[in-house]
């Protein structure tokens, strides 16, 4: 009765105010077709291809050694973090979907893997929030260095969440039949490597589509997923306009300014984290413009990135709804990482680091660079087809950091084993 009286009453609210309600979806759909489709267009086509080639699968049993013992997750589970890192939300949870669906991650492990793989891409932070919305390209770097070190220790912390219910069914939530897991361990295993090319061998098999079925394949589920996506962008734009409109964000916010005034906060900044509830572009542009000390905007803004907005989380639910995996751990994540975004924003802010932290990690990809040495004026005009070209680029580097490490780690442990 409550969602009926609530639909309700937003379709009359669309009735009352036409054509705020019509700019509204305007303006959610130029966000989608100018930013959004170009730049997650390519990804997921890439992913689908990938997957059905089976070279997920192959660097899946490559990254074992770093995933299994950092998360609890399946080596698979590289590819969506760094699908994540590159391409921002909601990449990582088609990609977890499409594990699950395969059978190449059981429930809990996808759980687990939501958990700390659903990140802003670092683009969005560096040019649309440092550049474009604080004006210091400087911050980016720190927003984004807490927004990873939340993601990362959030993911630690959800290493332990199943853990009792995985022994109580342990056949059933074991991991595929692909991973190492289930090889025999008293016969003698081939090198990582041979074995990493047998399992692309082996799921190309298994997939047995010609490569341009595979390609078409690809390209409409794209679009049908992207679709969804832009329904979603522009129903919440709506929405959030007709709560501000009607007065609803102002009187759901009025308890959270006590609050906030309680603390000493600004409570300018009640408005704008109630719209980031909603909507994460929208609430960090607004958070970015209300007149409150910087330390109190970045805290803001880091939580609304890290939460990402019920917008996104219906996009992920959306996405879920043909496999088994649960909400639940999700939102407790979300809550989590916004949270420790915050504590940690505030941390590296009073630690001097905005300064110092924005160059250090733009000397790590010219990606970057050219948005941490661009000015507002450029940053403005930038093209935004060469999102694509630029968001592979950080897949590329996330994924050899990746492999890298987990070679070391193997290495590492073969020493102990034999020392």
């Amino acid at each position: 009765m409550l969602l009926a009286a609530m639909a309700i009453i937003f379709t009359i609210a669309l009735c009352v105010y036409p054509k705020q309600g019509f700019e509204a979806g305007m303006s959610g759909l130029k966000v989608f077709w100018d930013v959004v489709f170009p730049s997650l267009l390519p990804f997921f086509i890439l992913s689908e291809l990938l997957l059905g080639l089976g070279v997920v699968r192959g660097f899946g049993v490559l990254l074992e050694p770093l995933m299994r013992p950092l998360f609890s997750v399946p080596g698979v589970g590289a590819f969506a973090l760094s699908m994540g890192l590159a391409a921002g939300y909601p990449m990582d949870a088609v990609i977890t979907a499409r594990f699950r669906e395969t059978g190449q991650c059981s429930r809990i492990e996808g759980e687990r893997l939501l958990a700390f793989t659903n990140t802003a891409d670092p683009l969005f932070m560096f040019g649309a929030v440092a550049v474009g919305m604080l004006k210091s390209p400087a911050l980016g770097g720190l927003i984004a260095l807490a927004h990873y070190i939340s993601s990362f220790l959030v993911g630690v912390f959800f290493k332990f969440w199943g853990r009792k219910e995985e022994r109580l069914n342990k056949q059933q939530a074991s991991v595929s039949v692909h991973t190492e897991q289930q090889t025999n361990p008293s016969s003698p295993r081939p090198f990582i490597l041979k074995r990493a090319y047998q399992a692309m061998l082996e799921a190309h098999e298994e997939d047995g589509r010609p490569f341009g079925k595979l390609l078409g394949n690809s390209v409409t589920e794209s679009i049908q997923t992207l679709l969804m996506i832009c329904g979603f962008i522009v129903f919440f734009a709506v929405l959030i306009e007709i709560l501000h409109l009607s007065g609803l964000m102002t009187l759901i916010g009025w308890p959270l300014m006590y609050v906030f005034h309680f603390f000493g906060l600004n409570t300018g900044l009640v408005h704008p984290m109630l719209a980031g509830v909603l909507e994460l572009d929208i609430g960090s542009a607004q958070a970015a413009a209300v007149a409150a000390p910087m330390i109190q905007k970045l805290a803001v803004i880091s939580g609304i990135i890290a939460w990402s907005g019920l917008a996104v989380h219906a996009q992920v639910a959306s996405v879920l709804t043909q496999t088994d995996i649960r909400m639940k751990p999700y939102f407790l994540a979300r809550l989590l990482h916004a949270v420790l975004a915050a504590l940690i924003t505030v941390i590296l802010f009073k630690a001097g680091l905005a300064k110092e932290v924005g160059p250090a990690i733009a000397n790590i990809s010219p990606a970057f660079a050219m948005w941490t040495h661009s000015t507002t004026s450029e940053s403005s005009t930038m093209p935004y087809w060469s999102l694509a070209w630029q968001n592979l680029h950080i897949w590329v580097l996330s994924l050899v950091i990746m492999l890298f490490a987990a070679f070391a780690f193997l290495g590492w442990q073969r020493r102990q084993i034999n020392g």
